[in-house]
């Protein structure tokens, strides 16, 4: 796209200048006719809160006002125009063309908008003001609801499942991904178990998959159980010779991992009958 020429800028600039006057002197006509009826409202609300005689003072006052402004304007307003007439200030006329021309222009882009007005504090706003103030505040007890919130993100992933899960579906080591989909979780939260157990998460390999983070099978460490199960023996502790278990023992869920010299040894707590897998390392 080729620049403009000097003679479409000009004639840019000039279109730019003739809308940002047009909206210069409505906002500027506005904004004389909105300061006047301020005015106008307030004299009249000085003359019609005083009655009788004071009444018709206050009415003097404003007519001799009147006429002196109506002569000082009209003196001012002469000798403004002999002094134009005379020349003597151009300088003045030519810094006001220029500071009109630059407003106009700036006031012609086409995102600008008007600087906002205040309100006029009249004497009839008194009473609206006064009602707002008194506006009793919202109690803080509406706010206390938002910090009972439940927090964001998935549910941590507990031990005893990261240990399921990666027995479930590693071959034998499990990547994080697969781990989270297994889990319906986020590889962050699995990763975050992981680090909680002292797991470590390395680059694993799985079967139809190329090597990526995961967890290595014969590094999972034993979670901790929730209670003394019968029938799992921890290191170090003797073996119960009681061997009556019977189908009405109550099932427990997870699975336990006991390391021994010839590997790991896997303990499914939801079967009563106590089976279990040996992994050789």
């Amino acid at each position: 796209m080729s620049a403009p020429t000097t003679a479409q800028w000009l004639r840019t600039a000039v279109d730019r200048v003739a809308v940002g006057s047009t909206r210069l002197a409505a906002d500027r006509g506005g904004r004389l006719i909105r300061g006047l009826h301020s005015r106008y409202t307030r004299v009249r609300a000085w003359v019609g809160e005083s009655r009788g005689f004071d009444k018709w003072f206050r009415v003097a006052l404003l007519i001799g006002a009147a006429l002196i402004a109506r002569a000082v304007g009209v003196a001012v307003a002469r000798w403004a125009y002999d002094r134009i007439q005379s020349g003597a200030w151009w300088k003045v006329l030519v810094a006001l063309a220029v500071a009109w021309i630059i407003a106009a222009y700036r006031a012609g882009r086409a995102d600008w908008q008007p600087t906002p007005v205040p309100a006029p504090a009249d004497a009839s706003s008194g009473e609206g003001e006064q009602a707002d103030t008194e506006q009793p505040t919202p109690p803080v007890e509406e706010a206390a609801p938002a910090v009972e919130q439940a927090p964001a993100g998935p549910p941590p992933v507990s031990p005893v499942a990261l240990v399921a899960a990666v027995r479930d579906i590693g071959t034998p080591h499990a990547q994080l991904v697969p781990l989270a989909e297994h889990l319906s979780t986020t590889t962050d939260a699995v990763r975050a178990a992981a680090r909680q157990m002292g797991w470590a998460v390395k680059d694993v390999r799985m079967a139809g998959r190329s090597s990526a983070a995961g967890l290595r099978w014969d590094e999972a460490p034993s979670p901790a159980p929730a209670g003394p199960s019968p029938g799992v023996v921890g290191a170090g502790q003797p073996a119960d010779d009681n061997d009556d278990d019977t189908d009405e023992e109550e099932a427990e869920k997870g699975v336990r991992v006991v390391r021994t010299d010839g590997g790991l040894i896997v303990y499914d707590l939801a079967d009563t009958h106590r089976r279990r897998g040996t992994v050789r390392a």
